[in-house]
């Protein structure tokens, strides 16, 4: 008896800048696709040009599905993406078309892959408690609490790491189960088969280029303005996860007077480098990945022999 075959999905990842936006719109175009972005700072209205959002031309040419879906005063985790992405997922195939999914988030892609464990969220009270214990009996004893409950935690997490042992201590007392245990049950696999691909410069030093001619391009668009309408909010601070998306800190302290905009241009462009290295420093331990070069004329060709 055949196997049944299951319906594609496509990943097509890579750091940022190096073409990712392009090629995929012209997958949509070419091929019986729709998008869904994968990517943590366009989730959020009213930052469009700091995160390099597709225009809206280009979301005319091809709409993105979990793009604009969030306020910059709120948060979204890994598994709200994974919620999500399974929802616009399903609704695709149901339609007779293939979803690709593009972006830079890394964590969302392998959320999306392999699965979350079911930890629960943070719990301000019982971490106030958890730190007045810690004050008052020090965290020694309260490694010993944890070695009682859960010995695999309580050796691998050292005494002296609070933030760790907090949170194992934290998650025992709301759920009544032990982080090693949650942490051994994985969401259900996809039923999908994936084909991944990844896209960037074989030369760092071409990235390193096409990062610095997007931010001056930002600026020549009205990226400064774009930060000064959110800062005039009132209700946005740095330690907000929007706010954290790269060169949005770096102009909010040139906003402030704290940097000129020469050193603001420099430490944004750095931030965004950093950025790349880490998204590069995931994909080459992904496994089952195929390479496409930026830029080559026979990327299009190669995603529609793969995947039609």
């Amino acid at each position: 008896m055949n196997k049944v075959e299951r319906p594609k999905i496509i990943f097509l990842m890579g750091p940022t800048a190096s073409g990712k936006t392009a090629l995929a719109i012209q997958m949509a175009q070419q091929h019986n696709c729709e998008l869904i972005s994968v990517d943590s700072a366009l989730i959020y209205r009213q930052m469009d040009i700091g995160t390099a959002k597709p225009t809206a031309e280009e979301l005319a040419q091809a709409p993105h599905r979990l793009i604009d879906i969030l306020d910059p005063s709120e948060s979204y985790s890994a598994a709200d993406f994974r919620r999500d992405a399974l929802e616009q997922i399903e609704q695709i195939v149901a339609h007779g078309k293939t979803p690709l999914l593009v972006g830079g988030t890394m964590m969302y892609f392998k959320a999306l892959l392999d699965g979350l464990s079911p930890l629960p969220a943070a719990d301000e009270t019982i971490r106030a408690q958890i730190l007045t214990e810690a004050e008052s009996l020090g965290w020694e004893t309260l490694h010993r609490q944890l070695c009682e409950v859960d010995p695999v935690a309580g050796e691998r997490i050292h005494q002296n790491d609070p933030q760790r042992l907090s949170r194992a201590l934290e998650v025992f007392r709301i759920t009544g189960k032990t982080i090693t245990e949650l942490t051994q049950i994985k969401s259900a696999e996809l039923p999908y088969d994936v084909i991944q691909f990844a896209i960037a410069p074989s030369d760092r030093k071409v990235l390193h280029g096409l990062i610095a001619k997007r931010f001056l391009l930002m600026l020549d668009q009205g990226f400064i303005n774009e930060v000064a309408q959110l800062k005039a909010r009132g209700d946005l601070h740095l330690d907000m996860p929007s706010m954290r998306c790269v060169g949005y800190r770096q102009c909010w302290e040139y906003l402030d007077n704290e940097v000129d905009h020469a050193t603001m241009v420099e430490k944004a462009t750095a931030a965004t480098r950093q950025l790349a290295k880490r998204q590069l420093t995931w994909l080459r331990s992904w496994p089952d990945l195929q390479w496409l070069e930026s830029g080559d004329e026979m990327n299009l060709v190669t995603l529609m022999r793969q995947c039609c």
